[in-house]
């Protein structure tokens, strides 16, 4: 909350139809890993339930980052940070730290410098 004003993105929503076509692919995700022996959970999901508290944890323990303004979606070991920063190289800062936690596989950037413009992210009704 460091940037009020900050366009809030819209919550992540799937149609019925949506979420059935994505059923297989749900149901597999991490699957092959961890038969593998590559894993230590058998789905790719279940990791979110932990990793989420970690990003939140790691963003604010920082004090890097308290003049930002940035929601986390996690899904299946991937993180969307989306929302305001200061500045590119807060971005870059923030990817980097939220990259190097364990268990997260991917980080997807959506944030913008600063809170005119148009946001990279749906927002929130």
């Amino acid at each position: 909350s460091g940037q009020p004003g900050c366009p809030v993105p819209a919550e992540p929503m799937y149609s019925q139809a949506e979420f059935q076509s994505l059923a297989h692919e749900r149901s597999q995700r991490g699957v092959s890993c961890w038969l593998a022996g590559r894993c230590r959970l058998s789905n790719g999901y279940l990791y979110d339930r932990e990793i989420m508290p970690r990003v939140s944890q790691a963003v604010t323990v920082s004090g890097r980052f308290s003049d930002t303004s940035v929601w986390a979606l996690g899904e299946r070991r991937f993180i969307w940070l989306k929302g305001c920063v200061r500045s590119d190289e807060q971005a870059r800062q923030m990817e980097q730290l939220v990259r190097g936690l364990d268990d997260v596989e991917g980080v997807h950037l959506e944030l913008m410098t600063g809170t005119a413009g148009a946001a990279p992210y749906r927002l929130k009704p």
